[in-house]
Formats: C-alpha cells, sequence, structure tokens
C-alpha cells in the first residue's frame, strides 16, 4: 500500500508540473492574442480604406479590361495560399484549415498548388497529397508588410507568367476569441463588382500604370490583413487549448488526491485495527 502512495505522489507532481508549463503558455498566449489584436484593428481600419480606393479606381476603368490582373489566362492549375502556424499546442488550428482546403479543393490535386505558410501545416497538406510550390515559416508574432509582400510577389509572379489562373488564400479569420472560422478568398483575376457607375477621374500617368501598382499594393494589404487574421486565431486557439489543458490537470489532481486519500485513510484504518487487535490478544 505504501509503494500505491508513493506511485500516486509521483504521478501528483508530474501533473503539477505539467500544469505550470500550460499555466505559463497560456497566459503568454493570451498577452500574445492582445498584442496582435490591436494591431488588427488597425489593420482592418487600413484594408477597409484600400478595399474604397480599390473599388473607386475600378469606377475609372471604362472600357480598359485589359490588364493582367483583370483577364487572367488560360492556365489550368490553381494557386492557394494556406496560412498555418510555425509552433504546436494550438489545438486543432492547422487540421482545420488543411481540413478545409481538402473539403473544397481535393478534387483536382494535381492542378491545385499549395502555398504553405506556417511550419506546422506542411505535413499535414503533404499528407493530404497536395503540391507544394513553396514554403514560408518563422513568420513573425505580428505579421508585417515585408512578410506578405514576399509571399505576396510570389504568387502575381506565377500568376503573371501564366502558370495558374487563380490565387486563392486559404486562412482562419478572426471574430470573437471564442469564433474563428476558417475562409478563402479570391485574390486573382480580380473580379469588378456590377453596378458601379463609370465616374470621371483624371488618371495620371496612365490607366494602366496606376491599376497595375494599385492592384500590387491591394494585393499585398489583404494577404497582410489574412496573416493578421490567422495569428490571431492562433493565439486565440492556443489560450483556449493551454486553458482547457490546465483545467483537465485540475481535474486530474482532484481525483488522484481522494485516491491518494483514501488509500491512506484504508491504511490508518488497517494499523489502527491491528493494535487494537494486538491489544486485545494480549488480554
Amino acid at each position: 500500500m505504501g509503494s500505491g502512495l508513493i506511485e500516486i505522489k509521483r504521478r501528483m507532481k508530474s501533473i503539477q508540473n505539467t500544469k505550470k508549463i500550460t499555466k505559463a503558455m497560456g497566459l503568454v498566449a493570451t498577452s500574445k492574442l492582445r498584442k496582435v489584436r490591436r494591431e488588427l484593428d488597425v489593420n482592418n481600419r487600413y484594408y477597409n480604406s484600400l478595399s474604397y480606393v480599390t473599388d473607386e479606381l475600378m469606377t475609372a476603368l471604362g472600357d480598359f479590361k485589359e490588364s493582367v490582373y483583370i483577364k487572367g489566362n488560360n492556365s489550368e492549375q490553381k494557386l492557394f495560399i494556406v496560412l498555418t502556424s510555425d509552433s504546436g499546442l494550438c489545438g486543432g488550428f492547422n487540421s482545420n484549415v488543411v481540413a478545409y482546403l481538402n473539403n473544397n479543393f481535393s478534387d483536382d490535386k494535381l492542378n491545385n498548388l499549395v502555398m504553405v505558410v506556417g511550419q506546422k501545416g506542411i505535413p499535414y497538406v503533404k499528407k493530404r497529397g497536395f503540391d507544394t510550390v513553396a514554403e514560408y515559416v518563422d513568420i513573425a508574432d505580428v505579421p508585417t508588410i515585408r512578410d506578405a509582400r514576399t509571399i505576396t510577389e510570389h504568387a502575381i509572379r506565377k500568376f503573371k507568367a501564366g502558370e495558374v489562373s487563380e490565387v486563392n488564400v486559404v486562412y482562419t479569420e478572426f471574430i470573437t476569441t471564442v469564433k474563428q472560422e476558417v475562409r478563402v478568398d479570391k485574390l486573382l483575376p480580380f473580379e469588378i463588382k456590377e453596378g458601379k457607375q463609370n465616374l470621371n477621374y483624371t488618371i495620371e500617368p496612365d490607366i494602366e500604370t496606376v491599376f497595375d501598382q494599385g492592384m500590387e499594393v491591394y494585393l499585398k494589404g489583404k494577404v497582410l490583413n489574412a496573416m493578421i487574421n490567422s495569428k490571431s486565431s492562433e493565439q486565440s486557439a492556443r489560450m483556449q487549448a493551454m486553458d482547457g489543458a490546465t483545467k483537465n490537470a485540475d481535474d486530474i489532481l482532484d481525483r488522484l488526491t481522494t485516491k491518494y486519500n483514501r488509500i491512506r485513510q484504508s491504511a490508518i484504518t488497517q494499523e489502527i485495527s491491528e493494535i487494537v487487535g494486538g491489544a486485545e490478544a494480549q488480554k
């Protein structure tokens, strides 16, 4: 019985150490979430303004539809920029993103190319049978325009070269701390919204230059916004996972404490019985 008590105490010590780690990681995730959410609030305002300016630019197009960003190309392949995490312990965050990709775009995996952003997403994507054309890792906790520029320019090069006919980004949109949704946004070719009136704008130096440069700025802004959404969702998922692990550790400790006290009480009762029995035998 003594060995049983020692084993339970050893298990309790191990779980207590694990609980300290999960609690600390939960606090770190909470701090990082608070930081990236502030950046997301600022970036959302920037992206909304950028989208408005881009839509206004579309009104000035008139009959100009010859840009490669609009007319596209005849390639049979499509590119998906899949945003995942560089570190684990974030619940089903990565598996949910890749599962969404697989559930919606697995009908033609040979022509659906994937650009993975985040170390942990690479094995998930390859396990599902998708071909990765690029892998970007070690993204900062708060993504920068520099990160977005590298990824976006790579995608634009493949699109302009006619290697892919579409560019999409698959990411987890941050809605609230407890709600995030995986979604896919089509980046290229750009679709002009119907119902816009052609306003009389004077464009300098020419519409081709302004449109092409404006589209590059818009696409980089869109990818950056998706990356910040993804990082916010990742930290939220990690915070929830670590909180859940800490609560599970508390539940296990409660059960082990009850078991330990029960065994200890039984041992004490047995010792008292033996003492009483010995005293009775001496009478």
